[in-house]
């Protein structure tokens, strides 16, 4: 990863990344405990990026994955801290955007 993570401002496409991010982490070498929460968030950002969920369902499931995120505990691994500081970023997009 380069030093400057580019942080889609559209709402769908951050949705889209948020997923992305997620997923980098689950080969990252984080704790069980916070794997399993990064796991959660992971899957339900996949299931957000459903082309048939309306705006409002996408919305709810974005939020979802953002109590899930703020629910994990410390990685002890820099590449994984910053997928998650960059699925955190893509969650304000997405939710500032009702």
């Amino acid at each position: 990863m380069t030093d400057e993570i580019d942080i889609p401002t559209e709402p769908r496409a951050a949705v889209d990344a948020l997923a992305t991010h997620l997923t980098a982490t689950a080969d990252r070498p984080v704790p069980p405990a916070t794997n399993r929460w990064l796991g959660e968030a992971e899957a339900v950002a996949r299931d957000a990026t459903s082309n048939d969920l309306d705006t409002q369902t996408r919305q709810k499931r974005v939020r979802q994955v953002a109590t899930l995120l703020e629910s994990a505990d410390e990685t002890d691994d820099s590449v994984a801290d910053r997928h998650i500081e960059a699925a955190i970023e893509c969650c304000r997009v997405v939710l500032a955007n009702k």
